[in-house]
């Protein structure tokens, strides 16, 4: 077993930079010459404007430049659209919205952008702010989905009738209804998931410097930064890419929320053309709670049909989904996972769900811990937990009743998902002897004795993780160097530990040797970030297709080093090898051997590099079991969380010390 292989508890190399306070985050980044830019948001969560006034504020000190919508639309600049709709995947039509940097009209929630000032200090900007003078005509809003689709209600967009962007629908309506129809027991229950706010440790930062030559420079706290790039290059400033270079250094805190871009993104690189020198933003924390985007926002009424003995029969639901004002990056994932992992790790044997996008006078809401998975989950566990007590059956026992067994799989659930594996009732019952389920009533009776009330829940969770494709380098330098330069991107999750576990064990090259390179679009040619638990299965996958496309060119090399056919060379433990010989070489001496300046190897070409892509078809799905108890006192209502217990079926751990 490799020292630093797959499956070590290996110390994360990142950590000792970032615990001493070496961490390198976009707000540590002065460039010279810098100037600072302050964002004028709105008050209103609807109102037309009617002017805005921005003298004072340019006449104010150190002021370099006020912009409006008006500008905007002066320089011919574009809007930030949707990621994606389900229309591009061959879905429903939907109403798509592009979300100007400033707005110039009609403002749609608390926080759009109305006007952004820069000036020499953070101080002077946010006092020349304070001077912007914009003349709001109210007008009504709606800020509940339900109020949004009421008969009557005020419209977010004139062309977006009844204020319902796009409508999901899975499942067969026919069979679920028949299914119903000969229930024994039916339960439904209406569920609200509230909105919430990300609220990152690292506030959104970003710096725009524009260089003479029409590129342009942009740092920014994101998990996607080639995402970012084709968003500023094709939508906003209509450039080719390779005008564009995005930069995200470390990152604190996204978890989703910062996976797309924003509008303060091309606001720096704007104010940046315009004024001539690199600018900087960085939010403030109400600024971050007003402009960032929200999460959950879903209302949801859900019906569960079981038979006499508690297996269940069909589940029907009913969502609504706030959109906010517009749709944000990948709004649209958590409005489909949402609905599609209903069926949870059960075997249910037919739904009818249907889910609507509601645009709303909010901020807007995009994924955020989970996105739809745990809107998902809840409904589901809450259904079968109200079952569970109308049918007289025991909270475990009717799960276990309703679980997918392991023989079952490969297992399609009615949303058209394939689970490959699963084993939900040994997690299940080991979450249980952890937990010490049996001993409950002697601890709930030490409670009352006390005159503590204690109570209990048990619930299952399941997610699809991985999604999309992604690319991963590998390049040797002169030295037998090994760099891993990574499509997807690491703000905390230790990629630059595990993808280097990965790599040594592959080619045997010393885990010390290896480097990691990750967030500059001009060293990394193209990745997708890193959101939706997707790291492991498609950039890891994607780098051993590269290992193994470097094992192959290596293989010509060594075939010429050690004066045999290629046909003749095997790669094992880090070495190649000629069959039936004892002649051998080790990777890094093959790797420094592919920069001969001249002989035989010439023809080879210079070094040694690969390239290797991996797409999540199908993905994969990590569950748990989830036992609580809390001890809650009837005289003040205090509630204490006495034992949380969690048993997660990860599949193999990379690296154990991280996982745990």
């Amino acid at each position: 077993m490799t020292r630093f292989g797959i499956g070590q508890p290996v110390r994360r190399v990142e950590d000792q930079r970032l615990v001493t306070g070496r961490g390198r985050y976009v707000d540590d980044i002065t460039l010279p010459r810098q100037a600072y830019g302050a964002v004028v948001l709105s008050p209103h969560p609807h109102a037309r404007i009617r002017h805005i006034d921005v003298s004072r504020a340019r006449h104010a000190a150190g002021v370099l430049a006020v912009l409006t919508g008006a500008d905007v639309a002066a320089d011919g600049l574009g809007g930030l659209p949707p990621l994606f709709m389900p229309e591009d995947r061959g879905g429903p039509k939907g109403h798509r919205t592009f979300r100007p940097i400033l707005v110039a009209d009609r403002v749609r929630h608390v926080g759009d952008r109305v006007a952004f000032v820069v000036a020499e200090t953070v101080a002077q900007a946010r006092d020349a702010a304070e001077l912007v003078e914009v003349d709001y005509e109210p007008r009504p809003a709606v800020v509940h989905v339900d109020d949004a689709v009421a008969d009557g209600a005020v419209q977010v967009w004139d062309d977006a009738p009844g204020n319902v962007c796009v409508e999901l629908r899975m499942g067969d309506p026919e069979a679920t209804a028949a299914a119903f129809a000969r229930a024994r027991h039916v339960v439904s229950l209406r569920l609200e998931n509230n909105r919430i706010s990300a609220n990152a440790l690292e506030p959104r930062c970003a710096i725009g410097a524009w260089d003479p030559d029409g590129s342009a420079l942009l740092y920014t706290s994101t998990q996607n930064p080639h995402g970012v790039r084709t968003t500023m290059a094709q939508k906003v400033f209509r450039l080719p890419e390779t005008k564009v270079r995005v930069i995200a250094p470390d990152v604190g805190g996204g978890f989703g929320m910062k996976g797309d871009g924003y509008p303060e993104d091309a606001l720096v690189l704007w104010a940046s053309r315009r004024c001539g020198r690199p600018v900087k933003w960085t939010a403030t924390r109400t600024e971050s709670l007003l402009g960032d985007a929200h999460g959950r926002d879903q209302v949801v009424d859900g019906e569960m049909a079981l038979d006499a003995q508690g297996h269940i029969l069909a589940i029907r639901a009913r969502a609504r989904q706030a959109f906010g004002a517009y749709v944000a990056g990948a709004a649209v994932a958590p409005l489909l996972f949402s609905v599609q992992l209903v069926p949870s790790a059960y075997a249910v044997p037919t739904v009818f769900l249907t889910t609507q996008a509601i645009f709303t006078h909010t901020s807007p809401t995009a994924p955020y811990r989970g996105a739809g998975r745990p809107e998902a989950v809840y409904l589901t566990e809450r259904l079968l937990e109200r079952a569970a007590q109308v049918a007289g059956i025991d909270t475990v026992e009717i799960r276990r009743r309703n679980f997918i067994g392991p023989e079952a799989m490969p297992y399609r659930i009615p949303t058209g998902l394939t689970y490959d594996s699963g084993e939900f009732a040994r997690v299940m019952d080991h979450c249980l002897d952890l937990a010490d389920w049996k001993g409950f009533e002697v601890r709930r009776a030490a409670s009352a004795r006390h005159g503590k009330l204690r109570g209990r829940g048990l619930a299952y969770s399941l997610e699809e993780s991985g999604v999309f494709n992604e690319r991963m380098e590998l390049r040797c330098d002169p030295s037998g160097t090994v760099t891993i330069v990574a499509g997807t991107f690491s703000h905390g999750q230790g990629h630059a530990t595990v993808y280097a576990q990965m790599v040594a064990e592959w080619l045997g090259v010393p885990f010390e040797s290896i480097r990691f390179v990750q967030g500059d679009t001009d060293q990394v040619s193209f990745g997708r970030g890193t959101y939706a638990s997707r790291s492991s299965l498609v950039g890891g996958n994607a780098l051993r297709v590269a290992t193994e496309a470097l094992i192959e060119k290596a293989r010509r090399v060594a075939a010429h080093l050690l004066e045999a056919a290629a046909a003749d060379i095997v790669f094992a433990d880090g070495a190649f090898r000629v069959v039936g010989t004892d002649r051998a070489m080790p990777f890094t001496a093959v790797a420094r051997a592919s920069y001969a300046p001249a002989g035989p190897l010439a023809e080879l070409g210079i070094g040694l590099e690969a390239s290797g892509s991996f797409g999540s078809e199908p993905p994969n799905f990590p569950n748990a079991a989830h036992a609580c108890e809390v001890e809650v006192d009837p005289e003040t209502g205090q509630v204490t969380l006495t034992r949380y217990t969690i048993v997660d079926e990860v599949g193999r751990a990379l690296n154990p010390l991280i996982c745990e």
